[in-house]
């Protein structure tokens, strides 16, 4: 593969945030991140599929506001699905004070850095950590657009 692909998929949800702007964010995550070559699709789905999807992937139990799976390529490309429920999205959205449409993007960014290898601690010192603070640098500049 020497190109890069986003898809975005909606599976029986409404969102704020148009498929092109999601996947135009994908792209600058990928792009600042210099990814090269990749695959990346984005679904948004209801709150019971990302529910089942966080029981069975995960083992956690009720619904989350992003998964993601990164696939090895022998090749080298970036590959990986992203997975955000624009309903859970939309509660942490009104619990943060934040517009809905950019609690969608940072869902988005913040799956793709994990698509592309990245992590944070899953206590409370997350939100401190270099994952996080590259995913709001990258949030800004896409909101900025």
């Amino acid at each position: 593969m020497s190109t890069t692909r986003v898809s975005v998929q909606v599976e029986g949800v409404r969102t704020s945030v148009s498929r092109a702007r999601l996947a135009a964010a994908v792209a600058a995550v990928l792009r600042a991140e210099r990814a090269g070559p990749a695959l990346v699709s984005v679904t948004l789905v209801t709150r019971r599929r990302i529910a089942a999807m966080n029981r069975r992937h995960l083992g956690h139990t009720g619904p989350t506001d992003v998964i993601s799976f990164a696939f090895n390529d022998p090749a080298g490309a970036v590959i990986g699905d992203v997975y955000v429920s624009p309903e859970v999205a939309a509660e942490n959205a009104r619990r943060f004070g934040r517009p809905v449409r950019e609690e969608l993007v940072r869902l988005v960014v913040h799956g793709t850095l994990h698509v592309l290898g990245h992590d944070h601690p899953v206590d409370a010192a997350r939100e401190g950590s270099p994952m996080w603070r590259r995913q709001e640098a990258l949030v800004h500049r896409v909101l900025a657009r």
